[in-house]
């Protein structure tokens, strides 16, 4: 079983030869704008349209809680849109906006992507920012899902 690697740097510019698939989570409300997005969206604009458009045609795609949408950036670099998030965090909200469930079957849904690409995955600490997520469950789905299959993980941490 592979093991989630840990560094320092920034999961869009990923350190690792090969095809490599960058993933994050995002809302169930068609928000785009805060957060690991804005690093995106600053390498690469086809990520945020294609969400954007995905969330515009979600009466006739599967779009929704749990859904994953990957998206080539490059020749060997994807984005992965995981819906992870239920709205967004408010002064009103009752609790995070994180749903784990959600995570844990987009993840399931990337490791069937980055297998197809044969691909290693690299991520922030997803959920865990404007989702208010915790690590120490959001690790055990990543472990789960994408390593315990093989697949290689790293996690970037801002320096």
């Amino acid at each position: 079983m592979a093991q989630i690697r840990y560094v320092e740097g920034d999961a869009t510019c990923p350190q690792a030869k090969g095809p490599k698939v960058i993933a994050h989570v995002c809302n169930d409300r068609g928000g785009w704008g805060k957060g690991f997005v804005l690093a995106v969206s600053r390498h690469w604009p086809e990520p945020e349209a294609a969400y954007r458009r995905w969330h515009r045609e979600r009466a006739r795609n599967d779009f929704g809680l749990g859904a994953v949408q990957v998206v080539q950036v490059r020749a060997d670099i994807w984005v992965a849109n995981m819906v992870g998030q239920h709205g967004v965090r408010t002064s009103r909200s009752s609790g995070p906006p994180i749903r784990y469930d959600a995570v844990r079957r987009c993840l399931h849904g990337l490791a069937a992507q980055a297998v197809r690409l044969e691909a290693s995955v690299h991520m922030p600490r997803i959920g865990c920012g404007l989702a208010g997520g915790r690590w120490e469950r959001v690790e055990p789905l990543v472990t789960a899902e994408l390593t315990a299959r093989g697949i290689p993980v790293t996690v970037y941490d801002k320096p």
